[in-house]
């Protein structure tokens, strides 16, 4: 199988969360539209992404829930699983690692690391910080292959370039710092306050006039 466009690989990663959910209601199989309607786009849409991935629906019951989870872990997830490190222990780092625990069986959080030594050697969700400055020895040790990077702005630029320096081939920035990285290391970038100024524009657009 050709790699997948990124787009197609978010929208397995919402299947699975939106089939383990009918899953936990008792519901073994789902249409296309149903799936659909769960993420509010078409079915059609649905259709194509799973014929990517060379999967296809009983006609009179709609796709096997379970099969279909199945397949889909079979494509995105790694064979052996994924270790990931937390850059930056703040309240966001903090967040991040508390909400990852239990997710997925096949990535997990197994370092974080902060300069600040109020936060070194403190356990979040059970995961332990270390200082900074031991990041490329665990990183070996731990064989951390995925880092999310949660750090101040100011400090990010350095900090990506740290990242591929020491080998990490993954990436998911939480800063609002865009980074340059070579194209072996795959670059996810999540800034909040452009989310939330696009959030806001649409509701400022949809506002009622005045006295309406």
């Amino acid at each position: 199988m050709k790699t997948l466009p990124g787009k197609t690989v978010e929208r397995l990663s919402q299947y699975r969360r939106a089939l383990t959910a009918s899953l936990a209601a008792n519901r073994n199989y789902v249409f296309s539209h149903e799936l659909a309607a769960m993420l509010h786009i078409t079915a059609v849409q649905v259709r194509r992404d799973l014929m990517l991935i060379g999967y296809g629906s009983v006609m009179r019951k709609g796709y096997d829930v379970r099969e279909l989870i199945k397949t889909i872990g079979s494509i995105i997830d790694a064979p052996n699983g994924l270790n990931v490190a937390i850059i930056g222990m703040g309240n966001l780092g903090r967040a991040i690692t508390g909400y990852f625990r239990g997710k997925r069986t096949n990535m997990s959080v197994v370092a974080a690391f902060d300069v600040d030594p109020q936060k070194v050697d403190k356990v979040v969700a059970g995961v332990r910080c270390y200082n900074i400055s031991q990041l490329k020895k665990l990183k070996e040790e731990l064989d951390i292959t995925v880092a999310v990077l949660a750090v101040p702005t100011d400090q990010a630029v350095s900090m990506g370039a740290t990242l591929v320096s020491i080998g990490i081939r993954g990436i998911m920035n939480f800063t609002t710092a865009p980074l340059n990285v070579p194209d072996n290391v795959f670059l996810e970038e999540f800034d909040m306050i452009t989310s939330i100024e696009k959030v806001a524009y649409f509701v400022k657009e949809n506002q009622p006039p005045a006295g309406k």
